[in-house]
């Protein structure tokens, strides 16, 4: 019998939107402090600066204004649980916009004044059902908002592998939802029920072809925190790189061959 198709899971939209903007608003406090120098660093992103890196965080948000700016869609082209495989292929795209826009970016601090107030008005003013444009299709304004909170938590991330110093804090909602769509993005990626991969206190999701796990203690077992499992899915770190940090049992217990899950 083939695996059950997985069920999208169901994120609060209140909660939702206040963890972009927190995360939104802990990603400005930090960047608001950054030297010349310090934003002239190097990024674990090919060739991007930390200021490059900083741009793209506005990105995230400017998404939601460009996908709203139009009429509606007639009808929801991608699943939420289908956009952390569709970002493949992106990354040129997205490098070419996001040193456009560096470039000709000025005040840091204003654009980042002006996302996030653009950001609020958008929130209170859109319906979670409503379609929107993104760059893979359409989908609900609603599952448009989780996929910003991933990019952020990534790139938050990101921010601090470069410049450890600044030690961003990561929003509780944010890395919980987070999170929670890579969790069962591998899921979708990796089909049935031989491993469970636990990502405590947010997810747990069984995944990968083979025996499927009824009761008592599953023979294959992964189990990482949240902030590493972030890496091994979002590809910032390789699964043999990351095993100090996660406990594997079991002769199914590899996800090397199913990751990263997010381009």
């Amino acid at each position: 019998m083939p695996p059950a198709k997985k069920r999208t899971r169901r994120y609060d939209p209140a909660k939702t939107r206040a963890a972009v903007l927190a995360q939104f608003a802990h990603v400005r406090d930090a960047v608001r402090t950054l030297t010349p120098e310090q934003l002239a660093r190097p990024t674990r992103l090919g060739d991007w600066t930390v200021r490059e890196l900083a741009v793209h965080h506005t990105m995230a948000l400017g998404a939601l204004e460009r996908g709203l700016a139009g009429p509606a869609p007639l009808k929801q082209e991608l699943a939420l649980l289908d956009w952390p495989s569709a970002t493949r292929g992106a990354a040129a795209q997205i490098a070419d916009g996001t040193r456009e826009l560096a470039a000709s970016v000025a005040d840091l601090d204003a654009l980042f004044e002006e996302r996030a107030v653009r950001a609020a008005e958008l929130f209170a003013a859109t319906e979670d059902g409503r379609l929107v444009s993104t760059r893979f299709g359409a989908m609900s304004f609603g599952d448009a908002l989780i996929t910003r909170v991933v990019e952020l938590v990534v790139h938050t991330d990101d921010l601090n592998d470069a410049l450890p110093q600044l030690g961003v804090p990561y929003d509780r909602q944010a890395l919980a939802a987070c999170t929670r769509l890579l969790a069962d993005a591998l899921a979708v990626a990796a089909p049935g029920g031989s491993v469970e991969v636990r990502v405590p206190p947010y997810a747990v999701v069984q995944c990968v072809a083979g025996p499927r796990h009824t009761r008592g203690t599953p023979p294959n077992v992964v189990e990482t925190d949240p902030l590493t499992w972030v890496r091994l899915a979002a590809g910032r770190v390789a699964w043999g790189e990351a095993r100090d940090r996660v406990a594997a049992s079991g002769e199914r217990a590899n996800l090397a061959p199913f990751l990263p899950v997010l381009a």
